[in-house]
C-alpha cells in the first residue's frame, strides 16, 4: 500500500509552502535551463529525453486525495525552500546547509527509522543491501536539521523531486520498464497504453508519486539494480561489498547510466564534465576548480569522488 500524508496533515503554512516551492522551482528550472544553453535537466539529463514538469494540481491532488499518514511519513513534514550553498550538490536541508550522512556519527537509521521496513522490502526484492539503498537515498534526499529525509523536496534547478530526486523522464522510464515496482503500479492504475507507454493524461499523476516515500525508495532500488547490471554488461568490475555496490549504483543514479559508464571506463570528455560541474557547484566555483586542476574532467572527477567519499557510506546505516 502506498502511504502519503494528506492535506489534512499539513498546517496552513505548510500547504502554502508546497504551492510556493512548486511555483518557484518551475520558474528557476526554466532559468537554469536557459543558463545551460537549453538543457532541460542540467546535470542529470539522460539521452536528451523530453521531461515534463510535475503540475501543481497533481501535487495538491496527491496530498488531498489520499487519507491517513503512515509511519513512514511525518504528519507535519518540513518543506524546504532554501537555495543550495554555492559549493554544495543540489540537495537542501531546513538550515540551507549540505546534509551529512548520519548526524553526530550515529549508526543506524536514526530519525529515518520509519523507512527501514520499506528499505528492507526493496532490498529483498532486488537483492541489493538495504544499507546501500539507504545511503543512496540519504545522498539524494533533502534533509531537515535533524537529518530527517524530506519526501516533498524539489530541486529548483531541474525536474528532480522526492526522496530519490528522480527526473521526470527517468521516473517515467522506470514506470514503462517491464518488471519494476513502478511499472506494476502504473499497470494497476491503468496509466499505460497498449504499447506500455505512460498515457499523456496520466503523466502528472505518475510524476506525483515521486513524492511518495515508498514509491521513491522502491524506484531507487530498481534503478540501482538496472544501473549495476548495465555497468556489468559494459565490462565494469563491481565488488561484492555494500560500499562498492552503493558507490557504483550511486554513480548511475547521479550521472545517468551512459555517463557513469564513461566515468568509470576512462573519464568524461571535458565539455560534458564542465557542464556537469557547472550544474553542481555553479559556474564561478566550477571555473575556480577547473583552473586549479588544469582541466574540467579532472575537476569534476575530484569533486564527485570527494562528495561520494563523504556521503556514500553504507556502514552508517548498519543496525
Amino acid at each position: 500500500m502506498i502511504g502519503a500524508t494528506g492535506l489534512s496533515g499539513l498546517t496552513a503554512a505548510q500547504k502554502a509552502e508546497v504551492i510556493y516551492t512548486q511555483a518557484r522551482s518551475e520558474l528557476t528550472n526554466r532559468l537554469w535551463r536557459a543558463a545551460l544553453g537549453g538543457e532541460e535537466d542540467g546535470a542529470k539529463g539522460i539521452g536528451g529525453e523530453t521531461k515534463l514538469p510535475m503540475s501543481l494540481d497533481a501535487l495538491l491532488s496527491l496530498l488531498d486525495e489520499r487519507n491517513g499518514a503512515t509511519s513512514q511519513t511525518a504528519a507535519q513534514p518540513h518543506l524546504s525552500t532554501v537555495e543550495k550553498e554555492p559549493d554544495a550538490p543540489p540537495r537542501w536541508d531546513g538550515q540551507g546547509q549540505q546534509g551529512q550522512a548520519a548526524p553526530n556519527g550515529q549508526h543506524g537509521y536514526g530519525p529515518n527509522a520509519g523507512y527501514a521496513g520499506t528499505l528492507s522490502a526493496a532490498a529483498q526484492r532486488t537483492g541489493l543491501p538495504a544499507a546501500a539503498l539507504a545511503t543512496i537515498v540519504h545522498a539524494e534526499a533533502a534533509k531537515g536539521s535533524d537529518g530527517r529525509w524530506l519526501p516533498y523536496s524539489r530541486n529548483p534547478r531541474s525536474s528532480a523531486a522526492g526522496l530519490g530526486q528522480f527526473l521526470s523522464g527517468t521516473w517515467r522510464g522506470e514506470a514503462e520498464r517491464e518488471g519494476t515496482w513502478l511499472n506494476g503500479v502504473a499497470r494497476q492504475q491503468g496509466w499505460l497504453n497498449g504499447h506500455g507507454k505512460v498515457k499523456g493524461e496520466d503523466r502528472a499523476a505518475l510524476l506525483a508519486l515521486r513524492y511518495d516515500p515508498e514509491a521513491a525508495i522502491q524506484a531507487t532500488a530498481d534503478y540501482a539494480k538496472a544501473n549495476l547490471d548495465a555497468l556489468g554488461r559494459a565490462g565494469v568490475t563491481i565488488g561484492d561489498g555494500a560500499q562498492a555496490i552503493a558507490q557504483a549504483a550511486y554513480l548511475g543514479h547521479h550521472l545517468g547510466r551512459g555517463d557513469a559508464i564513461r566515468f568509470l571506463k576512462g573519464g568524461l570528455d571535458p565539455d560534458r564534465a564542465r557542464t556537469l560541474l557547472n550544474a553542481q557547484v555553479g559556474v564561478a566555483n566550477a571555473g575556480k576548480r577547473i583552473a586549479a586542476t588544469g582541466d574540467a574532467a579532472t575537476a569534476h572527477r575530484a569533486w564527485l569522488l570527494d562528495y561520494m567519499g563523504r556521503n556514500i557510506r553504507p556502514e552508517r546505516f548498519d543496525a
